[in-house]
């Protein structure tokens, strides 16, 4: 049990780790943002590719919670529904897959700033 949170936890923290040296050690700046972006590309490329996979059968949640596995999981998803439904699935099949967690993201998002006053 334990063999699999090291493995989660060591990759999940060496891909923040790249991120934040990414972030403090190039010369011109790169945002949050700029890391956002091209961590959910770079997990679709590499699902894509057939090395993402790879990655998550190793470390589980490490590698399917940050930003490069929801890539993943929208490259899986629009994968799947391509072979099911043609190219019209590569438009639908990314979100579908994704849908669940992005309904929570939306629906606590808004509770919480109906719970909460945001000051701003």
């Amino acid at each position: 049990m334990f063999h699999g949170l090291w493995q989660a936890f060591l990759v999940g923290g060496l891909i923040c780790t790249i991120a934040q040296l990414v972030m403090e050690l190039t010369p011109f700046q790169i945002t949050p943002a700029h890391v956002l972006v091209s961590y959910v590309v770079s997990g679709a490329i590499l699902s894509a590719v057939g090395l993402y996979q790879p990655l998550v059968d190793f470390a589980g949640a490490g590698a399917t919670v940050p930003l490069s596995g929801f890539g993943h999981l929208l490259a899986q998803g629009a994968l799947e529904k391509v072979a099911e439904n043609g190219l019209i699935g590569a438009f639908t099949g990314g979100l579908s897959s994704a849908s669940l967690g992005i309904t929570v993201a939306l629906v606590l998002g808004f509770t919480t700033a109906i719970l909460f006053n945001p000051r701003g």
